[in-house]
Parts: C-alpha cells; sequence; structure tokens
C-alpha cells in the first residue's frame, strides 16, 4: 500500500525530518529522493506504474498467506517460501541497494524488513510442525479440524 502514494509520503519525511537538507544525512537523502521524485512525477509519470504493479505484487503475496491461515499444515510450505524470501532480501538489498547508490545504512534498513519477517515466521513454521505432528481429531464439514490461525 506505501507504494502507491510515494510523493505525499516524502513529503511527510522531509517534514519531519527537516526540510533545508542540512540537519543531516537522513534529512538530505529524504530531500534528494522526494526531489527526484517531483522530477520524474513531472517529466516521466508513467514510471509510477512500476510502483503500481510493485504494490500489486505485495497484495498478491499476502493473500498466498490466507492458505496457511486456513489450514497451516497442509500449507506449511507457505513458511518456508516466506523464510527463504526474507533471507533473500538481506543479498538483494547489499548488492542491488549498492548498484544504485543507496546509502549503506538505509540498506540496513532495508535488509530489517528480511530479518524482522524471518521471526514470526519461524514460530509459524516451528508451531506448524509441531501441529503436524499431532494426531487430528476427526474433521468437520471436510475440513480439517487441525486448521488454526499461525
Amino acid at each position: 500500500m506505501t507504494a502507491i502514494p510515494l510523493p505525499g509520503e516524502l513529503d511527510l519525511l522531509v517534514n519531519f525530518f527537516g526540510s533545508n537538507g542540512e540537519s543531516s544525512e537522513v534529512a538530505r537523502w529524504f530531500l534528494r529522493v522526494r526531489d527526484a521524485l517531483a522530477q520524474m512525477q513531472t517529466q516521466h509519470p508513467f514510471l509510477f506504474y512500476g510502483t503500481d504493479w510493485l504494490a500489486f505484487g505485495h497484495f498478491v503475496i499476502a493473500l498466498v498467506f490466507v492458505g496457511a491461515l486456513r489450514d497451516p499444515v497442509r500449507n506449511r510450505w507457505l513458511f518456508d517460501f516466506g523464510l527463504i524470501a526474507c533471507a533473500l532480501v538481506i543479498p538483494y538489498a547489499l548488492v542491488f541497494g549498492g548498484l544504485r547508490g543507496i546509502p549503506f545504512w538505509w540498506r540496513l534498513i532495508d535488509c530489517s524488513f528480511g530479518v524482522f519477517g524471518f521471526i514470526p515466521l519461524w514460530f509459524c513454521r516451528k508451531w506448524t510442525s509441531e501441529l503436524a505432528q499431532t494426531p487430528a481429531p476427526p474433521s468437520t464439514h471436510g475440513r480439517n479440524a487441525r486448521a488454526t490461525n499461525c
């Protein structure tokens, strides 16, 4: 959702961290990004279509995890998928962020999404494995009675 209203979000960040660009490296970075985004919006607004698709991809990935909520044992592969994706965030952010000139401290923030996403997924995978080892009570209405929210 946050990929769609980027110009407004960057205005908020610049206002929060200081708009003069002299207060800190963080403020200067947000000011630089906001100005580049404003120029892109004026000269090449079609490039925002890429962030629209980025947001769509995130929504679709989130929808896939509904299967894990409905039947975590049957869909436990989703937790492995999520763990792998979280692990891949770190080299991806470090390598491509470096190639694109993203400050190292910002790449660490991007890496934190992989780290903090990994933690709940690891617990869900652990609990789902434990759930898979318990005998299942009789099914009701054709649904797996072990299905619980993780």
